[in-house]
């Protein structure tokens, strides 16, 4: 374990996507479990929410400031209008997510994420942050298959994206590699799976998993009868812990100090589901004995992944244990969301 330099204030760390559904689960469990000075930035235009962050930090008002900005548009050179000189970690979870929207139009869609990831290191290169954590997905990889479905991905395996959103989650490591080699940013990747939590955008397989089921409506589910899609379902808050985590602990490598890799660490829940099961355990969560499901049969989305996987043996050996384990934490969301069910509402926003 490499020494972490001390410093006499409080961490300051910039949140990216703050607003997000995963991004505000990071700060609620900053918030939570430090006294590190919070800046968070969203665009407020990609599904980016200020309910999320107003809920979180009702109790916590003095201890994080927000401003609005699209990282389409430059950070560096405005440091000092927005507060972040002297900040210590980087948070990089400001991203479109959405694979069927990628599919349906990629250009912007791509042009927005590699936009997002050329502002953000732009901004580290000029304040030199002791960290950054770059949040990815397990889809840069591809698909995880194997005999029975149940080979998952190392870090550092072949990058073989399927859709445009995994493609520009892919040019997003690329750039950030890139500025790790080239100008010192001391990076690290962090590659994590399908998560689920409170507040998360209706369009997602829980929540709609569960206006599906409040309205006694048809769930398509992804695959064949004989070939089911399978995930590894990952609670908001785990991820949130490990990143934590992660910069308590871990000093990023250096290509100046002879590393040939930047750090990267996959997050990963041990439990793989079906998408079938997944249903079927929401619906039993909510009271409902029975669904009614549909297979899509692989053709609902073109460069579809039956099944995704990572392996989670190298975060595991640094000592970091997931906060919430996945039944009880994919209870607990449930009967949250049901008690506020305005979250099973789509929310319109302004489009790409």
């Amino acid at each position: 374990m490499r020494e972490i330099t001390e410093v006499s204030r409080p961490p300051k760390v910039l949140v990216t996507g703050a607003a997000g559904f995963a991004g505000s689960h990071f700060v609620d469990h900053v918030l939570q479990g430090t006294n590190w000075e919070i800046v968070a930035t969203d665009s407020l235009r990609h599904h980016g929410r200020m309910e999320r962050l107003d809920e979180i930090t009702a109790d916590w008002p003095d201890c994080m400031r927000f401003f609005k900005h699209d990282l389409n548009t430059p950070l560096a050179g405005w440091e000092g209008l927005f507060g972040l000189e002297g900040t210590d970690y980087i948070v990089a979870y400001a991203s479109e997510s959405h694979v069927d929207r990628s599919i349906a139009d990629p250009v912007p869609f791509v042009r927005n994420n590699v936009s997002v990831a050329l502002h953000t290191l732009e901004l580290a290169r000029a304040i030199k942050p002791r960290a950054v954590v770059w949040v990815s997905t397990d889809e840069v990889y591809g698909p995880a298959y194997g005999i029975a479905g149940d080979w998952d991905h190392p870090e550092w395996d072949p990058i073989l994206p399927s859709n445009p959103y995994a493609a520009s989650k892919a040019a997003q490591e690329a750039i950030a590699i890139s500025y790790w080699r080239t100008y010192g940013v001391p990076l690290i990747i962090v590659n994590c799976m399908n998560m689920f939590g409170e507040r998360q955008d209706a369009e997602k397989f829980v929540p709609l998993l569960m206006s599906k089921i409040l309205k006694d409506e048809t769930i398509t589910i992804h695959g064949t009868e004989q070939h089911v899609g399978t995930r590894h379902y990952l609670h908001a808050r785990n991820l949130a812990s490990a990143i934590k985590f992660l910069l308590e602990n871990r000093t990023p490598a250096l290509f100046s100090n002879g590393t040939t890799w930047p750090d990267r660490y996959n997050v990963a829940s041990p439990i793989r589901v079906s998408n079938l099961a997944m249903a079927k355990l929401v619906a039993r969560i909510m009271g409902h004995n029975s669904i009614k499901y549909q297979y899509d049969n692989l053709e609902a989305r073109p460069g579809h992944d039956l099944h995704y996987g990572l392996t989670d043996s190298k975060m595991n050996a640094t000592g970091w244990k997931p906060s919430v384990a996945f039944h009880e934490s994919l209870r607990k969301t449930v009967e949250w969301t049901l008690a506020n069910p305005r979250w099973l509402e789509p929310y319109e926003q302004d489009s790409l």
